[in-house]
């Protein structure tokens, strides 16, 4: 199988791609490697990927209509998609809106115009978010609520992805999957988010900025338990009876609500290193709690996390000491 696996320099695009690789596929890797946080990571993640055989590159942003285009011509026997390229953060939703239209709309449309024009396209699975859900009270978070009350444009954004989609499963019958991924943390993990944050902030002795006080409360995933609902996800399309169109989405977390306050202690414990906390209120667009119901990509997958907090956040630990020689 040749499977083009979009946002391959990212934090789970890298992960997943060094899955596929493992068990003998052919990874076609597409990145712009932009700016958004350091392009140094980014090129680590790819220089690891480079050495392994079977993985191909292309620095290419997906909304760049030609210069995809020269992608798939390049790879003719590409079946499956997993398009993880995006414009992620909430918070910085709030200062570059352009960027998520950019990215998760105009880009995920070129994407799905790839996998339209490809007659060997088995399914084209992408990356939606959490975030989906909105202020929603209800918990856990099933894919059966209403998610049509974001509350940041990045949220908006992904939702219009799902719905792109579903559009494109009816029309042209192509099986898509979508996968609302949950606070997804671990080694070679992005440096806007919280883990790799309160590390960094512990290490230069700076306080760590801790939201709503403290009162939060996230499904924290650990990627190798995401990577393999993703590949699980991609081996598995829905099959197209000519029926309802061949499209679902499915949350992928870790099915455990944890307290950041919690969730920071081992941060601080596996450094060795007691945090210096700043209180803030909520941000904008942010939510107290997520919590992943996935029955669904349970029962149709197999998907069984298996990595606690307790495991998962020395792991990242480790490696980040090691990544910044502390």
């Amino acid at each position: 199988m040749s499977v083009l696996v979009t946002g391959a320099a990212g934090f789970i695009g890298f992960h997943t791609s060094l899955r596929l690789l493992a068990r003998g596929e052919t990874v076609i890797g597409v990145d712009s490697l932009n700016a958004y946080y350091d392009p140094a990571l980014k090129r680590a993640r790819l220089a690891q990927l480079l050495d392994r055989p079977g993985f191909v590159f292309h620095q290419a942003d997906i909304a760049d209509r030609a210069a995809m285009a020269e992608v798939a011509k390049a790879h003719p026997d590409i079946t499956g998609y997993i398009n993880l390229a995006a414009q992620a953060g909430v918070r910085h939703s709030l200062k570059a809106p352009h960027d998520y239209t950019h990215s998760n709309i105009e880009g995920h449309l070129v994407m799905l115009e790839l996998a339209r024009a490809n007659d060997k396209c088995r399914h084209f699975v992408y990356a939606s978010s959490s975030s989906v859900y909105g202020a929603n009270t209800k918990l856990p978070f099933s894919v059966e609520d209403r998610v049509d009350h974001p509350i940041s444009l990045y949220a908006a954004t992904k939702r219009a992805g799902e719905l792109m989609s579903h559009c494109y499963s009816h029309l042209y019958r192509i099986p898509t999957t979508g996968l609302r991924f949950f606070t997804v943390y671990g080694p070679w993990g992005r440096p806007d988010m919280a883990a790799y944050l309160f590390a960094k902030a512990i290490l230069e002795g700076r306080p760590i900025t801790v939201f709503n006080h403290g009162d939060m409360r996230r499904d924290f995933t650990f990627v190798d338990d995401i990577v393999a609902g993703v590949v699980g996800v991609l081996d598995n399309p829905m099959a197209d009876d000519s029926g309802a169109p061949p499209a679902r989405v499915y949350n992928i977390g870790n099915h455990r609500s944890e307290k950041l306050m919690d969730f920071i202690g081992l941060v601080e414990q596996s450094l060795g290193i007691k945090a210096q906390y700043q209180f803030e209120p909520m941000q904008p667009g942010d939510v107290k709690e997520t919590y992943a119901d996935i029955s669904a990509i349970q029962r149709d997958v197999g998907f069984a996390p298996t990595t606690p907090i307790s495991v998962g956040v020395p792991k990242f630990i480790e490696w980040f000491k090691q990544y910044h020689r502390v």
